[in-house]
């Protein structure tokens, strides 16, 4: 960790002097020279079986033959979208775009007809590259159905058809692209609304993939199953970018299922494993169910909600390793705090850790911008190379989210202390007004994910006559055996003041999920007003 002594909520840059700005194409290449034999890319099929492979050379060979098909067919700076799930073409597109100065625009999967024309439409593709279906979705169908009405769609390309894909290769160099030129646009996961599209650059998203993953403990050779989806952050940034520029070897999954994954790991003796909480539950289940030896893996990573106490503790059993929580958005490539792999238990379940090199943290008033004090709550902000260019074509949300000093405010809520370890307290929106009272979802979720009983918990404020609104909980258990109301209200009560006890106790099977896997509260509202839960109460 580092050794910090700070006297406000303010981290200044750590890690020495910032690294010389890195492209996508210098990334590669770099990776390719130093270790043109190692295998950088396998491709799983369903049942974890090995299809494809290529190394370090042979990735970068064919990116550059991509790169110059590209290159024939878009201008540098044009968008271009991929409406795909896990699979190698998607790999080699989002790096030769790099390569040809052409921005990628990353699509959800599971996108319907109506979500798909906004992201084209917003982003101003002017192609798409598609595979036919996935879990049931006509993706081929769907597309050529919106496309029909976007006269702006020049190309359609399947991405299995290689003769269509590589058309247009041509002998020539490939562009050379800025580090700070944009090259993705990801769409913001829509927690709370209409999602806006980040604009990011190739020094944000690569620098960010290579601290995170060199903080994670891979490094050179180092080998893991690639399950989170591409056409997040998480998936294209930290463990495609972050993973081959540390030099070490991916195991692409079509998508996440455990019992394959868990059989993946330990016939590779794989050393690494990133999912949300959600995803190492099933995991460990199903590594625990069947016996497997997992014994390999050095390091296991997560983020997008905090983690149980009793999840840390089982994955210590398991894994033989702590988790390392992550906590970043889109809009900061994504990472911008992360815990060390031999932090303290409780600061590995109720810290979001220390902030990553090269980057700045402060928790700055959300009334005035002012910087608050070591303990005070106050937004997350974050300042550097991470940050995003902007929202695609909105001046507007751009201006709100980064601030005349260059400060993104992330809209969470949060405190720092004096080794620059932050907690998150709520979000800006999020805030429950209870009887004239601020509330704070994360501080009571926290409190719950150390029940045993708990795996993951989310609170969400519900209109009330009385009290303007009140505190529901709705909770996912460990087991069957779920405690009852007048023990959660006694276990919440040891922990936090009266007013900040739920009048509600909701047990859920599963959540309603953003693509990206987050908790969409608003939803939760919306089906507790309908009735679609049976609400307890102490």
């Amino acid at each position: 960790m580092y050794d910090l002594s700070l006297t406000e909520a303010y981290c200044p840059p750590q890690g020495g002097p910032e690294p010389a700005p890195l492209t996508i194409g210098g990334m590669l290449r770099a990776a390719a020279a130093g270790a043109p034999d190692r295998m950088a890319l396998k491709e799983l099929d369903y049942e974890g079986a090995v299809k494809r492979t290529w190394t370090y050379e042979q990735l970068l060979h064919d990116a550059e033959r991509l790169a110059l098909a590209l290159a024939s067919r878009h201008a540098e700076g044009a968008r271009i979208a991929v409406y795909a799930n896990n699979v190698p073409e998607w790999v080699l597109l989002e790096l030769a775009c790099g390569l040809a100065g052409v921005i990628l625009v990353t699509v959800n999967p599971a996108y319907q007809k109506r979500e798909l024309k906004f992201v084209l439409e917003q982003s101003r593709a002017e192609a798409i590259y598609y595979v036919k279906d996935f879990r049931g979705n006509p993706m081929q169908a769907i597309a050529d159905a919106v496309c029909d009405d976007i006269p702006a769609i020049k190309h359609r390309v399947l991405l299995t058809d290689h003769e269509a894909l590589f058309d247009g290769e041509r002998e020539g160099e490939v562009r050379n692209p800025g580090p700070h030129d944009p090259v993705q646009i990801q769409y913001t996961s829509g927690t709370t609304g209409f999602p806006k599209g980040a604009l990011l650059h190739h020094n944000g998203l690569v620098r960010n993939g290579i601290d995170t993953m060199t903080r994670g403990g891979v490094g050179s050779g180092g080998v893991f199953v690639h399950h989170m989806p591409l056409f997040h952050t998480t998936g294209c940034a930290i463990l495609v970018l972050g993973g081959l520029g540390v030099g070490a070897t991916m195991l692409l999954a079509p998508m996440f299922d455990p019992a394959m994954i868990a059989k993946v790991m330990e016939r590779e003796k794989t050393k690494f494993v990133l999912g949300v909480p959600t995803m190492l539950v099933a995991l460990i289940d199903e590594i625990q169910k069947r016996g497997r030896d997992v014994s390999s893996t050095e390091r296991v990573m997560s983020g997008g909600a905090m983690v149980a106490p009793e999840l840390c503790k089982k994955a210590r059993d398991v894994f033989g390793a702590s988790i390392q929580i992550i906590y970043g958005q889109t809009e900061s490539s994504p990472v911008i705090t992360q815990a060390w792999h031999d932090d303290a238990l409780e600061d590995l379940t109720q810290t979001i850790g220390q902030p990553l090199p090269h980057a700045e943290v402060s928790i700055r008033n959300p009334m005035d911008n002012s910087l608050c004090a070591i303990g005070e709550q106050g937004e997350i902000c974050c300042r550097g190379y991470l940050v995003m260019t902007g929202y695609n074509d909105n001046p507007e949300a751009t201006a709100a989210a980064i601030d005349a000093d260059g400060w993104l405010h992330t809209g969470d809520l949060g405190t720092m202390d004096a080794r620059g370890y932050l907690k998150i307290t709520g979000r800006v929106k999020e805030m429950i007004i209870r009887g004239g009272e601020n509330l704070f979802p994360a501080e009571i979720e926290n409190a719950m994910l150390e029940h045993e009983c708990v795996a993951e918990a989310a609170v969400v404020g519900i209109p009330d006559e009385k009290w303007g609104e009140q505190v529901a909980c709705f909770m996912r258990a460990t087991s069957t055996d779920k405690p009852s109301p007048h023990e959660l209200k006694s276990f919440i009560r040891e922990r936090l003041s009266p007013q900040k006890t739920p009048a509600f106790w909701i047990w859920v099977e599963a959540w309603p999920l953003t693509g990206s896997g987050k908790i969409q509260k608003f939803r939760l509202r919306e089906q507790f007003e309908q009735g679609a839960h049976e609400a307890l109460q102490a």
